[in-house]
């Protein structure tokens, strides 16, 4: 087998403009890609700085648009990387984004969670304790 990487993972969002605003504008992920697909439908592409596995911005259409900010059932179902756990939560605090709780120290890592403005929820993690 040669499978070597999850590639993209797909999120919704009620607008491509308001995805590519958050995830490029709040979270300083690169947009790698947004190609105009004809009839209203884009390719967009964004990834954390230095990631492998890319985030696909799809606009939610007729009755997607209900799992908007649900795809993970209502639990943290991504999770976010910092090798500056404290300085990237300053930051991101100070641009707005909503966290549901104080920062708290696990076993595995400091962590904090936090939802996007679709609703999404996801754990910001510190570097992983040795």
């Amino acid at each position: 087998m040669t499978l070597t990487h999850l590639s993209l993972l797909a999120i919704l969002v009620p607008d491509y403009d308001a995805g590519i605003a958050f995830y490029s504008g709040v979270l300083g992920f690169d947009l790698l890609e947004d190609t105009d697909m004809g009839g209203g439908k884009r390719w967009v592409r964004v990834a954390a700085k230095g990631a492998q596995t890319e985030f696909l911005l799809a606009r939610a259409v007729g009755d997607q648009t209900d799992a908007i900010g649900n795809q993970g059932g209502g639990r943290v179902w991504l999770f976010l990387r910092s090798d500056d756990f404290d300085a990237d939560y300053a930051l991101l605090k100070s641009k707005g984004v909503h966290f549901e709780e104080p920062t708290r120290d696990e076993p595995y890592c400091k962590v904090v969670v936090f939802r996007d403005p679709f609703g999404n929820r996801w754990d910001l993690l510190g570097p992983a304790k040795l």
